[in-house]
């Protein structure tokens, strides 16, 4: 019997097997993926014979939890240009505006140009919003300010973190700070301006790895290994039942199973197979469980000949209502001087598809979504572009799972229903970032082992 199973080495299960580790020195701690390699939507793959990125690329270098990782397994932080980034608004590449907090303005004359007159007029005169309870982030900004400021600023930076619709996202999950300061009577603009007049750190606010950030999960499963944490790709956990003291996992194909025995649980999977592993043990936890969506997405990456792309920006976002095929574009060797270095004679660039509910956009082949991105690439910079010299396509099938309005109580009440032994963590809760999903790891495993010591403590009482 292990002392702690963890379901899926992404970067959640492998933080939470690492954080284990370090408060139970001596434990037995085995990791189970169902997929053929770590890292779950942390993703490396060649394009014109160098490594990047396929999944996400940068870590918030301004929470502590993936820096840390990166600092105590001994790797080499990466930090992006001193470049900006762009709005494709109205048809044409726009700066994005200054002094805004998730796209609310300090000073709505700075969105003069993303904003006609008339909207920066109505985005000047904040209106009250009386709220009761969570409601969509995009409802209390249009409440506010007006809709085109949802349109035009809050849609693309939100389809950036979430892929979702601003009009559905709770207020209280994706920008508490918003949603306390208007039920506290303040306004959106007073928020935003204390947050452009705070004191700026010097620190860049993104990181990555040479090599791409999702270098950082395999060298932490090397880490891992190293330490006596044993990590099983392709072992698709198929079922969890209760055992005196503990749990019975069955492991493998339907034709092939094999049982393995363990004290307590950490499920870091997708929302939908950890509700299913919870429906007989923990129903009321799958049920919540099964109510969170996902959204599909689509990274394109192409390699140009030096030269077609500027280099001066480090991409741009579009707003759902300019209606174009994709939602943003990083110009990555713009963005990361490692990535210049180690491909001098090429452009990388890469563009994103896929907003929730966008399913016949995704369901093109790969060659269409190739072209429809250059197709677009060319429109936002006014010109042809040349052929690419290597382009890779990477779907993400239900990759982002969407924080619906009531998500905080949802997930409280997916934790309450757990049994003492078993705790979750991932995207699914407490943020789609990586800091977010590794800080929801350290949670689950300390919670883990109190409720597991308290649960000692009763028993030989």
């Amino acid at each position: 019997m292990a002392d702690i199973v963890v379901v899926g080495a992404g970067i959640a299960g492998l933080a939470a097997a690492e954080r284990l580790l370090q408060q139970e020195p001596g434990a037995d701690i085995v990791v189970l993926e169902g997929s053929s390699r770590v890292g779950g939507k942390l993703h490396v793959g060649e394009l014109a014979g160098q490594q990047i990125d396929l999944g996400a690329e940068a870590v918030l270098a301004r929470r502590p939890e993936a820096v840390g990782l990166i600092d105590q397994l001994g790797l080499t932080r990466e930090s992006p240009a001193a470049v900006g980034a762009s709005l494709w608004s109205r048809g044409a590449l726009r700066t994005m505006p200054q002094g805004t907090l998730m796209g609310i303005p300090a000073d709505a004359s700075t969105l003069a140009g993303v904003l006609d007159a008339d909207e920066v007029s109505r985005a000047a005169h904040e209106q009250p919003v009386h709220v009761e309870g969570d409601l969509s982030l995009g409802s209390l900004v249009e409440q506010a300010l007006g809709p085109a400021v949802v349109d035009r600023l809050i849609e693309p930076l939100l389809g950036g973190v979430y892929a979702g619709d601003a009009r559905k996202l709770s207020a209280q999950a994706c920008l508490p700070a918003a949603y306390d300061a208007v039920a506290a009577g303040g306004t959106l603009t007073a928020l935003a301006a204390r947050a452009a007049h705070a004191p700026r750190s010097d620190a860049p606010v993104f990181a990555s790895l040479a090599g791409g950030i999702g270098g950082l999960p395999i060298a932490l499963a090397q880490h891992l290994a190293a330490k006596g944490v044993t990590i099983e790709t392709g072992a698709m956990v198929r079922e969890i039942a209760y055992i005196t003291n503990g749990f019975e996992l069955t492991v493998g194909s339907a034709r092939e199973p094999r049982t393995l025995r363990a004290e307590a649980v950490v499920l870091a999977a997708p929302a939908a197979p950890t509700a299913r592993l919870l429906r007989d043990i923990a129903p009321d936890s799958a049920q919540a469980l099964a109510a969170i969506d996902y959204a599909s997405m689509v990274l394109v990456s192409y390699a140009f000949e030096r030269g077609a792309i500027p280099d001066d920006t480090s991409g741009f976002l579009v707003p759902p209502v300019e209606g174009r095929d994709i939602k943003a574009s990083t110009f990555s060797s713009a963005k990361w001087p490692w990535l210049r270095t180690a491909l001098p004679a090429y452009d990388v660039v890469r563009v994103s598809f896929g907003r929730a509910g966008e399913v016949h956009t995704l369901q093109r082949p790969d060659e269409e979504l190739a072209a429809a991105g250059l197709a677009d690439l060319a429109g936002a910079l006014g010109r042809a572009l040349p052929a690419p010299v290597d382009t890779r396509v990477q779907r993400w099938g239900g990759g982002l799972p969407q924080y619906a309005v009531g998500h905080l109580d949802r997930v409280a009440a997916i934790r309450a229903g757990l049994p003492a032994g078993l705790a979750v963590a991932g995207a699914a809760y407490d943020g789609v970032g990586i800091p977010a999903c590794i800080a929801s790891a350290h949670r689950a495993s300390d919670q883990l082992l109190t409720r597991l010591a308290g649960t000692t403590q009763e028993s030989e009482e």
